[in-house]
């Protein structure tokens, strides 16, 4: 919750952008900010960090001329990580706790980076994975971005991302994607369409500075991808030369290898493109001005190569939370170097705004702090902090997957023992940074002060308003009509007696009017059953005949204004009995 502006150095960074200006405009040319994320890209798929099988010639040379951050830390899994760098803070904070079940929508009240520059007179767009809500108030439109291209859900061809689910084995190519609120059909490998038009955001705002969130759906799932970035690798030992190498070592299966080489390519893709992205800059003659940050947002979806870390994406260990961290910026950041410092995802937002010269607004509480004073090596060091990680599917669960670091100190709590105690491993990561050697036993007194510290921290979090009351899509406005509710932002209810969960949405009706909904499903169906629209206070039911329909309709149905929860209960007749169904996604006029 610091945030240090550094007065004559924001003055000296920005007589230093002004030196490229003609002698005729007062101005100081503000640097561009190009902030590139990759999904899935464990600190290890990369040829930088010892490597020897990925090709990533463009990704090793950034991190050869970038000040590089050794250890930048993340959040184990997808949402949450982006929205700790859009808003600074914990994401828990932010309402944000999962990936899907309702737990990936960020508060709209929350102030982003991208509403922070563009208040400064930064162009603003965001293309690729958003996965912060897909309904307004929450889609990137509706964050501060004021030119947005990005697919739904949590990745493209996910369940919750409707228009491409149905083309299954094959949703990375030509993919569906949203321009700006809008459909659009796409042609092209999915990195590479979102290369095309990075390059084509770039180009348009050429003469303007501009924040450009370019963040890339690959490597993570399914692991599509071009043959020929497949054939790269299918012949490719992916343990040769890593095993004994005085690191620890995955235990992989040979599903795990062959989906590594998938990964691989995936990964060499990107790098191709992102070559395309830098020879544009280059070519427009920004790429001096331009700062560079290219950074993963968690470990690795499965064991594979990881310099030696423990854990994978869903961990707290550092191979969960431990990314690349690459900034390249030449003007100001001179020397290409590593920083041991710790920092993190949080620390972004206060270094952009910082960077830019941009104000925060009166009274915001961040978690993050500038890392300017490292970049411009004004400091060696910050000072030290508590940095907290946790994750699982439902709310913090006491003591399980949840980490509490201060300087080279971090205690996991790892769940119960075999007598049902709540079980914590310390380790100092500076002794022993594969986290190997549990020292918990050695130092008591420790343990129980960051076990206080943690404690303090899940409270808050716990607690924390968008928690309480999380985010909720709203329905009935001028800004999203027909509201498209997808299953990533729905939530689950578990009845007694019921084998499978009820699915439901909780909504804001912004006025009170009469609404259309359309319950649609993935697929014809072929039996009989019924389809019962509870909304609370009232419920709507409609017949299901064995005639292929896909989707059924409620029409002039009104609603209060406030909150309300929508719950569709689908009964189909299976081998003589009702059984539940889960709809596929819900449109809403009105």
């Amino acid at each position: 919750m610091k945030y240090s502006i550094y007065i004559a150095l924001s003055i000296a960074i920005l007589c230093l952008n002004s030196c490229a200006e003609t002698k005729t405009t007062d101005k100081p040319k503000r640097p561009n900010v190009l902030l590139i994320i990759t999904d899935d890209q464990g600190f290890g798929d990369i040829g930088y960090y010892g490597n020897p099988h990925i090709k990533t010639p463009v990704l090793d040379s950034l991190a050869s001329k970038s000040v590089r951050f050794d250890d930048f830390s993340v959040n184990p899994v997808c949402a949450p990580t982006r929205s700790a760098i859009m808003t600074g803070k914990y994401s828990m904070a932010t309402g944000v706790h999962d990936t899907y079940r309702g737990g990936a929508m960020m508060a709209p009240s929350e102030v982003t980076i991208a509403e922070i520059l563009k208040e400064a007179g930064y162009k603003t767009g965001m293309i690729g994975k958003w996965h912060l809500g897909d309904n307004y108030p929450m889609r990137p439109q509706d964050q501060g971005f004021e030119y947005t291209l990005n697919h739904l859900s949590g990745g493209i061809g996910q369940y919750g991302d409707w228009p491409n689910t149905l083309k299954r084995d094959s949703s990375y190519f030509n993919p569906i994607l949203w321009k700006n609120g809008k459909q659009v059909q796409t042609q092209g490998y999915c990195t590479d369409v979102l290369t095309e038009a990075a390059m084509d955001y770039v180009e348009d705002n050429k003469d303007n500075p501009f924040f450009l969130y370019l963040s890339y759906n690959a490597p993570h799932g399914p692991l599509q991808l071009p043959q020929k970035y497949y054939d790269m690798y299918k012949d490719v030992d992916i343990d040769a030369g890593l095993i004994n190498q005085g690191k620890p070592y995955p235990n992989v299966t040979d599903h795990s290898r062959e989906n590594s080489r998938k990964v691989y390519g995936m990964v060499t893709n990107i790098d191709d493109n992102l070559r395309l992205l830098f020879k544009k800059l280059e070519n427009l003659g920004i790429d001096e001005n331009t700062l560079v940050i290219f950074m993963t947002d968690n470990g690795p979806q499965h064991p594979r190569y990881i310099a030696g870390m423990r854990g994978k994406k869903g961990s707290v260990f550092q191979g969960g939370v431990r990314v690349p961290s690459f900034w390249y910026y030449p003007k100001a950041f001179k020397e290409a170097r590593d920083i041991k410092t710790p920092a993190a995802h949080y620390d972004i937002l206060p270094t952009l705004a910082e960077l830019t010269g941009a104000s925060l607004p009166k009274g915001l509480r961040i978690e993050g702090e500038s890392l300017l004073p490292l970049l411009t090596k004004t400091e060696d060091s910050l000072p030290e902090r508590i940095i907290n990680r946790y994750w699982a599917r439902t709310a913090p669960v006491h003591y399980r997957n949840v980490s509490t670091r201060k300087g080279e100190m971090k205690l996991v709590g790892v769940g119960k023992d075999e007598d049902g105690n709540d079980k914590f491993e310390l380790f100092n990561l500076n002794d022993d940074p594969y986290e190997q050697n549990d020292i918990s036993a050695e130092h008591p007194a420790l343990v129980e002060e960051l076990k206080a510290e943690m404690d303090t921290w899940l409270h808050t979090m716990e607690t924390s308003e968008h928690i309480v009351n999380s985010p909720m899509p709203i329905i009935g406005t001028v800004h999203e009509n027909p509201v498209m509710l997808n299953q990533n932002d729905a939530l689950f209810l578990k009845k007694e007696g019921v084998k499978k969960e009820f699915i439901y949405w909780d909504v804001i009706v912004d006025e009170a009017k009469t609404f259309d909904f359309i319950v649609h499903f993935d697929a014809p169906i072929a039996t009989t059953g019924t389809l019962e629209l509870d909304l609370g206070s009232q419920t709507k039911t409609v017949k299901i005949e064995a005639n292929g329909q896909t989707s059924f309709s409620f029409n002039n149905i009104e609603l209060p204004k406030g909150k309300v929860t929508i719950m569709p209960k689908t009964y189909l007749k299976r081998k003589g009995e009702l059984k539940y169904a889960y709809p596929f996604y819900i449109e809403i006029k009105g």
